[in-house]
Parts: C-alpha cells; sequence; structure tokens
C-alpha cells in the first residue's frame, strides 16, 4: 500500500522502516531537514536513532502535502504536544477514504483529548486506529520479538493496521477499547517519571515493585472513570507498556525522572534532551482530569508536585508511604 508515516522522530523512524520493510511504499515525513537528508542519504536516522540502518526503500521528505498525497494508510507519530498543529497542517492533502493510524501517546493537555480524538476532529470521517503497546523504538529497528495492539471502534480499521505493521518480529493484536488502550499508554510515562524519581532517590527494588503496581491500579482507576474497561489495564498496552517504561534503561521519561531524583531541576533535565519524555506534559493533564473527575491518583499527585511546584522529590515519596491505611482493592 501507498503508506506515510509523520514525524521522524525514533519511533516514527522505526515504524516507516518496519513498513517499508514489509513491502509497502512508504514516505517519512520528517520536520528537519537533517533528519530527512539522513534517512535518503545514509538510509540512517542520525539525529534520533543512530546505528540502526534502515530499508533502502525508505524515503523521507520535509513536505507534509508531499508525504500525505495519495497516501491509502497514514500513521501519525509527532509528539503529543504539536499533534493537533501537524494533524491540521496535513488536512487539505489526506485522502478521505485513508486508515489513519495514530502512535502518539498522551492526553492533550487543553481538551483533555486523547491522541485519536485529536486526529479525528482535525481530520473528519476517516478512521482512526490507536497503535500503543511495550515498544521501544531502538529494539523494533533492531528487528527484536515486540508485541503491541491496534485499537480502533471499527474491526476493519484495526484489522488493516493490524495486517499492514506485522512481520515475524512485530506482532500486533486487535482490540475495541480504544480509550483503555490509549489511556495506557499515556498514563504509564507519568509512572515511568515516578520510579525514575524512586531510582533516583536510591531507593531499591521493593520500592520500584509497588509504585508500578499502585501506579496501574491509578491507571485503571482514572480509565475505568473515563469509560475505558478495567481488563484492558491488564493488556499490552497497559501492565505491559507500563513494566517496559518503568524498568527499561531506553525509557526516555524514566531518565528524567532518575536525575529529577537525583536533585536537579525540571528546566536543567529538559534542556539537555532533544527528545520528548511525554510523561511530564501527561502529568500535567492527568492531574487535571483527576481533579475534574473526582478521581484519587496520589502518585500522579506526588509526581506532579515534584516536577510542577516545588516540592522535594524524598519528602513527597515519603508522604505517599504515610497516607491513610487502606484496602488494596477499591
Amino acid at each position: 500500500m501507498r503508506c506515510a508515516v509523520i514525524g521522524a522522530g525514533a519511533w516514527g523512524t522505526a515504524l516507516a522502516d518496519l513498513l517499508a520493510r514489509n513491502g509497502h511504499n512508504i514516505v517519512l515525513w520528517a520536520r528537519e531537514p537533517d533528519v530527512a537528508e539522513s534517512v535518503n542519504g545514509r538510509h540512517e536516522n542520525v539525529r534520533f536513532l543512530a546505528g540502526h540502518t534502515l530499508a533502502p526503500s525508505l524515503r523521507a521528505t520535509t513536505s507534509l502535502a508531499n508525504a500525505v498525497a495519495d497516501a491509502e494508510f497514514i500513521t501519525y507519530a509527532a509528539p503529543s504536544h504539536v499533534l493537533r498543529v501537524v494533524a491540521r497542517e496535513s488536512a487539505d492533502g489526506v485522502r478521505a477514504s485513508a486508515t489513519l493510524a495514530v502512535a502518539s501517546k498522551g492526553i492533550e493537555r487543553e481538551s483533555f483529548a486523547l491522541m485519536t480524538d485529536v486526529i479525528a476532529s482535525e481530520l473528519h470521517g476517516r478512521g482512526v486506529v490507536a497503535l500503543s503497546g511495550p515498544s521501544f523504538a531502538a529494539e523494533v529497528a533492531a528487528r527484536q520479538p515486540t508485541a503491541v495492539v491496534a485499537a480502533s471502534a471499527l474491526a476493519e480499521n484495526a484489522e488493516l493496521t493490524q495486517r499492514l505493521y506485522s512481520s515475524p518480529e512485530f506482532r500486533v493484536y486487535t482490540h475495541d477499547d480504544v480509550e483503555g488502550v490509549e489511556l495506557g499508554g499515556a498514563l504509564k510515562n507519568v509512572m515511568a517519571v515516578a520510579t525514575g524519581i524512586v531510582e533516583g532517590l536510591g531507593l531499591g527494588f521493593n520500592s520500584r515493585a509497588a509504585l508500578i503496581t499502585r501506579g496501574l491500579a491509578e491507571m485503571t482507576r482514572l480509565g475505568t472513570a473515563l469509560g475505558a474497561r478495567q481488563a484492558t489495564f491488564a493488556g499490552l498496552a497497559g501492565i505491559g507498556d507500563l513494566v517496559l517504561t518503568c524498568t527499561g534503561a531506553l525509557s526516555r521519561n524514566r531518565a528524567v525522572g532518575v536525575e529529577i531524583g537525583k536533585g536537579r531541576s525540571l528546566d536543567e533535565v529538559l534542556a539537555e534532551k532533544e527528545t520528548v519524555a511525554e510523561g511530564v506534559v501527561t502529568t500535567q493533564s492527568a492531574y487535571a482530569l483527576a481533579e475534574r473527575r473526582d478521581v484519587e491518583m496520589p502518585i500522579v499527585t506526588a509526581v506532579h508536585r515534584i516536577l510542577f511546584e516545588g516540592s522535594p522529590a524524598r519528602e513527597a515519596i515519603a508522604e505517599l508511604m504515610t497516607r491513610e491505611l487502606r484496602a488494596e482493592q477499591d
């Protein structure tokens, strides 16, 4: 099929490479000219996915119009905070019959919209699919076995995404709980920042295990309040992605948390990173959304206090342990 991937960060590049190796005619849109030049000239994204040779058939462009022109299947992989702008800029060139997959993870800060909702509101009438799950871009590019979920309200859209992306190394399951899949992919980034903070403070595996487990409870609590199914959080887009992002050395969100736990300021840490740590933005969205819905999320609250309210990390984590005693299950 004629495909496009919009966003040439590490994840977008890995997905475009996967489609190219599956035999599809694929164009990758990069905002940065040096990225497009690197992909076309060296078959490598030196800036965002260095060390991984890309499929020779993969082409990159800095023209959004050229990327989406005549594409039957488009994957949006831009960072969550710019996704709406990118989608709006691409809208005029997207075919009415195109299927749109959304690989961005987050909750829009102003509207609390999920990423598929952002795409659906800017590109009316197209089939939209959420693509999520435990998947570091570098390992996908290295063709290490990976399993993810394609979720859509219409089974045919999820199944198309499944067919296009599936390979011997990349297994795609279908799902129909779009809200649960998206919320799992977004909220786990906040928990990854939290586990990084715990590690930066020098706390051990007991602390990390407790935080991951209670983090899953918070994710499920908010998800079900928003209409998602509880069982979804026990799957790849929930516990699967949560464990990977909270424990994996390649996690950008965990790495930010580690530096915060060591006592550095958020501004200082982010100034050193070119890539986006979605958990920072999602912390603000999740905190505000939990307040609006009156959902108890003490870990999200603690991370928000540390990142945005100047609370010392050790103090905020200690307060989690001295909260009112309660039963484990809600």
